[in-house]
């Protein structure tokens, strides 16, 4: 349903928020590791999360990535989202057609509406704060 990078970019940010909590610092290569995605890939992930002001970056031999605490309980899922993949997920058609609507709609117009009414919920609900605990209390993983 995401992209990939979307996918990455959101387990990365609940790592960190994760690792946040407990005050450490991570590099790309852990949050690599512990999210199984390609280190460039991941690196060029977490910049742009900086770029957007989700994430900061320490540069020197204590740096790392580190995810504010005010941040993690301000940005959702759906930020990241919408950074990676856009709204479409949440305004298109489930067909892909360009006229589809309430007055025109498509064959799964009214069924999709529901799961993109969903998603955007469920995007929106999320914390990384809340997800960054629950991993942390081992009530959900990122493998």
């Amino acid at each position: 349903m995401f992209s990939k990078a979307c996918e990455y970019a959101i387990k990365a940010s609940i790592y960190i928020a994760r690792q946040s909590l407990q005050q450490k610092r991570v590099n790309v290569k852990e949050v690599s590791q512990s999210i199984d995605a390609p280190v460039a890939f991941t690196a060029k992930i977490l910049q742009q999360l900086c770029r957007e002001n989700i994430l900061e970056s320490v540069r020197g031999q204590q740096g790392g990535f580190v995810f504010d605490k005010t941040k993690q309980k301000e940005i959702t899922i759906f930020h990241l989202v919408r950074i990676f993949d856009g709204d479409g997920l949440f305004t298109q058609c489930g067909l892909g057609l360009q006229k589809c609507s309430a007055e025109n709609p498509c064959p799964v117009h009214d069924d999709f509406k529901v799961v993109r009414e969903k998603l955007l919920e469920m995007t929106q609900k999320h914390s990384f704060y809340d997800l960054g605990l629950k991993t942390e209390s081992g009530l959900a993983w990122l493998k």
